[in-house]
């Protein structure tokens, strides 16, 4: 589904480092370990970064039309690219063989072996539509230059999909159904209003619309291409969040989510016949997702758990919950049911656990198709994180993800670092997180702060951060060093702190405006400039712009308050040392964000590091940049904070 907007703001800042809102149904607890493991002193040994990167990435799921094979992506050669493999185990075999730019699976046609894939150029998020035919060749779908293309589903019967293409005007998505067998398309929704499109039903009559006003507040809307009526489904008052989840596969109703009224996402229902609403399911922690299997038999849902998502499954005629197989620790993430509702795939994630990919038939046991965890690693050398919090300055509570390194005691003090997630709007989640593990395996302590305006814990928590960023946000970082430097394994004089894209703008913020706080700095991507990150945002956001600008600030008539809170305009202030990544191809934080801050602080004759990768964008997907990236920060650490010289 489009994102709505404060989704949307999470991602022109979300970092890729860390783990995401697809987690899963956790089951707590590291794997027990055995007599001889417990007699070694852990870490056994420290891992190079290669080892890190050199564990399987893999992602996504599609069963085949007889449901004997299934499809996804892995970076097992380096560069993401599309396998299949038989849903029993056994080889994969190769779908696309990119060296250059990274592919990923949408897709098997419902029908026959053929397949969509999609890729963009060097990290630029232009992505195409392609199709895979049974003969090896492809197509693009979608042709045309500085256009970007979406998947959106195929119909009920399969005999059309649908694809959000914004070729026609930059700005906005048009909707496009194109017939499955001979790839002519017809546009069934043309978008002048800024709408964002999706879901779309699956007779290809209904297309649910959002309309951002601002990061906290927006409205749903229903499309009947039959009669060229538009519903307005959310009337409301005050702040709140609405969001079409799934089309019932009957055309009785659809599901959505809504805040409206409490503090959490609640799932609700709207029957197309009568205009009536009701609860489906009410939580305590947000409904991030719920979604149908292709006849209605089953209805999944995901409920963010502090820190962590649980998938769950449930019959939908009855709404009786069903039980998902027992398995090592860990998450379910990213289920996927077959055509049939015989199948269920799904990935298993956990903190010394990358995704593994799993297929289980009803009735039996689940088959595991991956391993990814690089062999040479002995997962007992890897840390469980937990939920800790803190009291911040003015009294609000503030969650956090803690990673503590095995070799961190009383008497071995360690550094520490607080990671600052994307957004600002995002989360940081338990997950496996190679790069988070590797530097606690080299002794970091790592907090990972989820600050006033995270997602997850409210919308009152949420909306703590608007028009406040550079203030009390940076100002939790601050009472996160002193959560810190209470703990008495963490070293209280060598803290740093680290982010990607927003959160790379909350390191600059600490060292611009708190020069003397933290250490170091590990800015990845991340904003100097707001008034030129704001005008520069690409065209295909037009439709939350607005809602971009209530946010943070406008570039025109917030320019002093933008200028106040940018840290390029207060570099001079930077005194500790900085490191900085970036991708070239970034739409989202361009490279003169880095380049800016870069050359300002190096005229303060502080060590600055510039690391800058010509084949990405936001975010390092080919594992020789993380192989570099990931091996300059530790390297820059180990100068910097865990050696840097006594305090006199």
């Amino acid at each position: 589904m489009t994102p709505t907007a404060r989704t949307a703001l999470a991602l022109l800042v979300a970092a890729s480092l860390a783990g995401g809102l697809a987690a899963c149904s956790r089951q707590d607890g590291a794997p027990a370990a055995t007599a001889s493991q417990a007699e070694v002193a852990r870490p056994s040994r420290q891992y190079g970064i290669e080892e890190f990167v050199e564990s399987i990435g893999v992602s996504g799921a599609s069963f085949s039309a007889d449901e004997s094979r299934i499809l996804f992506s892995s970076n097992r050669s380096g560069i993401w690219n599309v396998y299949s493999m038989p849903v029993t185990g056994g080889e994969w075999t190769a779908v696309t063989a990119s060296s250059t730019d990274n592919n990923y699976a949408v897709a098997y046609f419902p029908h026959d072996d053929r397949v969509l894939v999609t890729r963009d150029q060097g990290g630029n998020e232009l992505n195409h539509l392609y199709v895979i035919e049974t003969d090896g060749s492809e197509r693009d779908l979608t042709p045309g230059e500085k256009l970007k293309a979406m998947f959106a589903g195929f119909s009920h019967d399969g005999s059309r999909f649908f694809v959000l293409s914004n070729e026609r005007d930059p700005r906005y998505f048009d909707v496009y159904a194109y017939d499955a067998t001979t790839y002519a398309r017809e546009r069934i929704y043309t978008n002048e209003a800024g709408y964002q499109p999706g879901p779309i039903s699956g007779d290809g009559r209904w297309i649910g619309l959002s309309k951002p006003d601002t990061t906290v507040n927006n409205d749903i809307y229903l499309f009947d291409r039959q009669s060229g009526a538009l519903t307005h489904l959310s009337p409301h008052q005050g702040a709140a969040q609405f969001a079409i989840q799934d089309f019932a596969p009957d055309g009785s109703h659809l599901l959505y989510t809504s805040n409206d009224g409490s503090e959490f996402f609640r799932l609700r229902r709207y029957d197309l016949a009568s205009g009536e609403h009701a609860d489906v399911q009410v939580e305590d922690w947000d409904i991030v997702y719920s979604h149908y299997s292709h006849n209605g038999r089953y209805r999944i849902a995901a409920i963010n758990e502090d820190g962590s998502t649980s998938v769950r499954l449930y019959d939908a005629a009855s709404g009786e919950r069903l039980p998902l197989p027992a398995l090592p620790a860990g998450e379910i993430r990213g289920a996927t049911l077959a055509r049939s509702e015989a199948r269920l795939a799904f990935y298993l994630n956990g903190d010394r656990q990358p995704n593994d990919l799993y297929v289980l038939e009803f009735g039996g046991a689940p088959k595991q198709l991956t391993r990814s965890l690089n062999p040479a690693i002995d997962p007992a050398d890897l840390v469980d994180s937990q939920v800790v919090r803190f009291t911040s300055f003015d009294g609000m509570e503030i969650p956090n993800i803690l990673w503590k390194p095995h070799q961190a005691t009383a008497e071995n003090k360690a550094p520490a670092l607080v990671w600052v997630h994307g957004g600002p709007g995002g989360q940081t989640t338990r997950a496996h997180s190679a790069v988070i593990q590797y530097l606690a395996n080299h002794g970091y302590v790592v907090l990972g702060i989820n600050n006033r305006g995270s997602s997850g814990y409210g919308k009152t928590f949420f909306a703590a951060d608007d028009r406040k960023h550079g203030r009390e946000p940076l100002w939790d970082t601050i009472e996160a060093k002193k959560y810190l430097q209470s703990l008495d394994y963490v070293d209280p004089e060598r803290i740093g702190i680290i982010g990607g894209s927003y959160g790379g703008y909350m390191v600059l913020s600490a060292l611009a405006f708190h020069p003397e706080e933290f250490d170091v700095g590990v800015n990845i991507f991340g904003v100097s400039n707001w008034i030129r990150t704001l005008e520069s945002i690409p065209p295909w956001w037009e439709s939350f712009r607005q809602a971009l600008y209530a946010e943070i600030g406008h570039p025109e008539k917030d320019r002093e308050f933008l200028i106040a809170t940018s840290p390029l305009f207060h570099a001079d202030n930077i005194v500790k040392p900085l490191i900085v990544l970036q991708g070239a191809n970034d739409p989202r934080v361009i490279q003169a964000e880095s380049d800016d801050i870069v050359a300002a602080v190096r005229r303060n004759e502080v060590p600055v590091e510039y690391v800058v990768f010509d084949d990405e964008g936001h975010g390092f997907t080919k594992k020789k940049n993380q192989i570099a990236g990931y091996g300059a920060i530790l390297a820059f650490l180990d100068t910097h904070l865990k050696h840097k010289p006594a305090t006199p």
